[in-house]
Order: C-alpha cells, then sequence, then structure tokens
C-alpha cells in the first residue's frame, strides 16, 4: 500500500526507509535540498544504516502535498514538536498543519502521530476536531541508530486499543528484522506517557552518573572503579553509566521538560530535580576546566554524542559559552560546518593547527585522533561508548 511520511528528520526518514521493501513509500518534506538529497540517495542526516538503505531503496521524496497525500493508506506524521518554554507546551504547529491538509485531500486516511506530544494531546485534537482517524504511536531511536533501532525493536507500542492499531503494530513488526518485540496497545493518552516517562527515566540515570562523577572530580576518586562496582549490581546494570558534560539532543531535554509541564497540578521532586541536575553538571565541568588556569580550550566537535550530526541542546554549547563568559579563548573543530566562526568563535579546520592553538582541548566522547596530545586532553568519558 502506499504510505506517506510527513517529515525527513531522524524519525521520519528511518520510518520510510522501514517500510520501503514491502510498500510504496513517499516522503514529503518543506525542506527543498533535503528532498533532493533523498531523491539522489544521499541521506540528509548522519546515519551509515540509513544511507545503505537509502542507496538501495525506491523511495520517493516530494515537497508536493497533493501528491503525498492523495491515495496514502496510511499518513506517518513525523514532524518537529520542540518544546516551547514559554507556553510550557511542545509546539504541535506542524502536526495541525499537516492534520488540516490530509483532511482537504484525503479524509479517509489514516494518520499516525510518531512525533512527541505532550499526554492527552491525540485525543484532545481527535475531539476538538472530531477526528476518528488520528492515532498516536510513540517512537524510540537514538540519534545515529534511528533505522537500526526501527529495525531491531524491544518494543512496539500503538495508542489506541482497537483492531486497526493491532494492524499498525503487526504492520510494523511485518517490517522488522527483529521478530521477537512486544507488541502493546494501550489508550493514546497512556502511549503519549509512556514516551515522556521513558525519555525521562534515562535522563535520570545520565543525570544521576553525572553527579557520581562530579562528586568524584571533587573529592579526586575514581569514578571508573565506583561506576563499575555500582554497575555489578545486577539491578542496575552497566548501561547508560558513561558519564558526560550533560545529556543533549533532539529528545532528553525536551521530553523532560515537558512532562514537568504536565505534573502542573501534581506533586513531585524528582522531575525537576533531574533538569535541575544537568544544569549543575555543566557548570561543574566549566568549573573543573576553569581550574586548570589554561588561557585557550580548543572545543571537538559541537554535537551532542559521536556519530551525530545533531547540536541542539547539546551540552558542549553550554560549556563553550560559559568558558567564553569567563574571558577564555575558544576555537572549535567542527568539520560539519563551512563557516570560519561559530557565536563568535573562530573554526579551525586543520586539526593539527586545531591541535597546536589549544592549551586543553574539551572532548565530549573521546575519539583516537588524539594520541599525540593526550596530556591536553579534557573528557569526561570513561567507557568509549554514547
Amino acid at each position: 500500500m502506499k504510505i506517506t511520511v510527513v517529515g525527513a528528520g531522524y524519525v521520519g526518514l528511518s520510518n520510510a526507509l522501514l517500510f520501503s521493501k514491502q510498500h510504496d513509500v513517499m516522503i514529503l518534506d518543506i525542506d527543498k535540498a533535503r528532498v533532493k538529497q533523498i531523491n539522489q540517495k544521499v541521506s540528509p542526516i548522519s546515519d551509515t544504516c540509513i544511507q545503505n538503505y537509502l542507496s538501495e531503496s525506491h523511495v520517493e521524496a516530494t515537497c508536493d502535498k497533493t501528491l503525498a497525500y492523495q491515495d496514502a493508506k496510511l499518513i506517518i506524521i513525523a514532524t518537529p514538536t520542540n518544546y516551547n518554554p514559554e507556553t510550557n507546551y511542545f509546539d504541535t504547529s506542524s502536526i495541525e498543519a499537516v492534520i488540516n491538509d490530509v483532511q482537504a485531500v484525503n479524509p479517509k486516511a489514516l494518520m499516525l502521530i510518531k512525533s512527541t506530544v505532550p499526554v492527552g494531546y491525540t485525543q484532545e485534537i481527535s475531539k476538538r476536531l472530531k477526528l476518528k482517524n488520528l492515532i498516536f504511536s510513540p517512537e524510540f531511536l537514538r540519534e545515529g541508530q534511528a533505522l537500526q533501532d526501527n529495525l531491531y525493536p524491544a518494543r512496539i507500542i500503538v495508542g489506541e486499543k482497537s483492531k486497526r492499531a493491532e494492524k499498525i503494530a503487526k504492520l510494523y513488526l511485518k517490517a522488522t528484522i527483529k521478530k521477537d518485540a512486544v507488541l502493546l496497545c494501550v489508550e493514546s493518552t497512556e502511549a503519549e506517557a509512556i514516551k515522556l516517562f521513558s525519555n525521562t527515566y534515562l535522563a535520570m540515570r545520565v543525570a544521576f552518573f553525572n553527579e557520581l562523577d562530579t562528586y568524584c572530580i571533587k573529592n579526586k576518586l575514581s569514578a571508573l572503579d565506583i561506576i563499575k562496582g555500582v554497575g555489578l549490581d545486577q539491578r542496575i546494570g552497566d548501561h547508560y553509566n558513561n558519564p558526560s558534560f550533560g545529556y543533549g539532543g533532539y529528545c532528553l531535554p525536551k521530553d523532560t521538560k515537558q512532562l514537568l509541564a504536565n505534573y502542573h497540578e501534581t506533586p513531585q521532586e524528582l522531575i525537576s530535580a533531574i533538569i535541575r541536575s544537568n544544569q549543575t553538571r555543566k557548570q561543574a565541568i566549566i568549573e573543573d576546566i576553569l581550574s586548570r588556569n589554561v588561557a585557550c580550550v580548543g572545543i571537538y566537535r559541537l554535537t551532542m554524542k559521536a556519530d551525530s550530526d545533531n547540536f541542539r541542546e547539546s551540552a558542549v554549547h553550554d560549556v563553550l559559552q560559559g568558558l567564553a563568559d569567563h574571558g577564555i579563548k575558544i576555537v572549535i573543530y567542527e568539520p560539519t560546518l563551512d563557516v570560519k566562526e561559530y557565536l563568535g568563535h573562530p573554526i579551525e579546520f586543520s586539526l593539527q593547527k586545531f591541535k597546536n592553538q589549544s592549551d586543553l582541548i574539551i572532548v565530549n566522547r573521546m575519539v583516537p585522533m588524539f594520541g599525540d596530545v593526550m596530556e591536553k586532553i579534557y573528557t569526561r568519558d570513561l567507557f568509549g561508548v554514547n
């Protein structure tokens, strides 16, 4: 059948390619350059698996809404829903624009929201617009491994208890390589909550091990040994335990803030503490670097983590700004940028010149190319994993 995916980011592109071997898939995006790249079999995002699949797929991309929506049986909405700190709410305007366009072109098509939304959104918008063809299904994808996570899911959750929801869940399962994923159909509001609580729990783990690491920095203890010992408890395990400069990226910052906003009339302490902890961690990193009394700090990559091209909510940005506010000279190595400056700081495209200019090089996730200047490296990466 014809499946249209709206939005060519991590979620949209990985969903499109997931179904591309079994269905007629079209991607709709407003970015003409991105559409052109996809039609030329070039991935617009950094993901090796996506690039490999795209090069062999028959996926077509377009900016034409009518062409994209007509005759589609399933329309997957994967548009961005950035968190608005002024309204304490995700900006769902892109979703509503898609719904209105679909209703005008192909009102019988089933619409599946994959964008992250506030708890209760699907029920509210369906009631307000009198919709009977809108379902929510949360995605659980990692940046840089989005398609891989779609091909090998641990669970497939659909936000409706109905026969059609079961069909959607089985449609996803049939497209995967791993066929033992748990299928779960729940009401839409519960499905929305699952997404936010899942990401907030992951943020909590990151914050916990970062605070453990901060304690070790302050008290000159081996964070590596302590984390290894803590992780040997099977109830805790050794995942999401690698210290960093703070959690960031597309999901964790905005999802934790949205979940906190949903608690506006519900008592809580932990959710707000997770968000505060992330800011405290970045300030602790800044203070630790300042204590080293260096004149020029090199920032190796602005991305949130290795194998990613995403700068959004990257903890490195706050560290960079904090150092600059204290008068530290900054030089940046970021090969994905084609400008000479970033936020007023020079970008050095020669790695060797970057090494020579920097008194200290901060690296959120360690890479092997710094073997010759290890005495300059500042990182909290203990395990070499994202």
